[in-house]
């Protein structure tokens, strides 16, 4: 059975991520960095085949998507299995005043997840999923193919983590899941190996880790 990889990425830096606001369903435009982090990504993968890219519907990454696809000849396919968990009415507010206001849940959404949950939100659980389920269906679909999918921090976190065996309490430590950053799965037979994660080599100036 010819092996199937998958690239995974998250969009680039929004203005909501500058302002330290979360965004969950909810959207802000890519910042001029994002859009250059974006780029960079295009420029990165040009080297690899990719027969098509699934993304998730919010605007921040169907934007990241169009520009990391370029002028290749691929399908574009939008997702809603790989929105950003929806946080609730915690979307839009500053993390800090979070904190401040609603500090329980905060520290169980960074410190141990599986106990995160508030008005209108979606557990961690719920996410990988929902995300898992789309990914399996996807590499079925597409035995011995390249696939990008242009997802967003937590997706990409739960994922990994499936894949790495690694607990959910532990989900937030290293690698941090930059803007562009990029994975990549190889499935063989059903079974994931890991070549890369959390990967910046395409990065092309020392600004990208910035306001991240």
């Amino acid at each position: 059975m010819a092996a199937t990889t998958v690239f995974l990425t998250r969009h680039g830096q929004t203005e909501w991520n500058v302002q330290n606001r979360m965004q969950g369903h909810l959207d802000s435009a890519l910042t001029p960095l994002g859009v250059l982090q974006a780029k960079w990504l295009n420029k990165g993968l040009r080297q690899e085949q990719l027969d098509v890219i699934y993304t998730s519907v919010s605007p921040r990454a169907l934007r990241t998507a169009e520009i990391v696809r370029g002028e290749r000849n691929v399908p574009l396919i939008p997702c809603d299995e790989f929105k950003e968990i929806s946080m609730g009415y915690w979307e839009g507010r500053d993390s800090a005043e979070i904190q401040a206001q609603d500090p329980e849940q905060h520290r169980y959404f960074w410190e141990d997840p599986e106990k995160f949950g508030v008005e209108g939100s979606e557990t961690f659980a719920g996410v990988q999923k929902r995300a898992l389920g789309k990914l399996r269906e996807i590499v079925d679909g597409h035995e011995g193919q390249n696939i990008l999918i242009v997802t967003h921090t937590v997706v990409i976190k739960v994922l990994m983590a499936y894949f790495e065996e690694r607990a959910m309490n532990k989900l937030w430590e290293l690698p941090y899941i930059y803007p562009t950053c990029l994975c990549k799965l190889e499935f063989t037979d059903g079974k994931a190996e890991i070549l890369l994660h959390g990967d910046t080599s395409h990065y092309e100036d020392d600004e990208a880790w910035m306001e991240s």
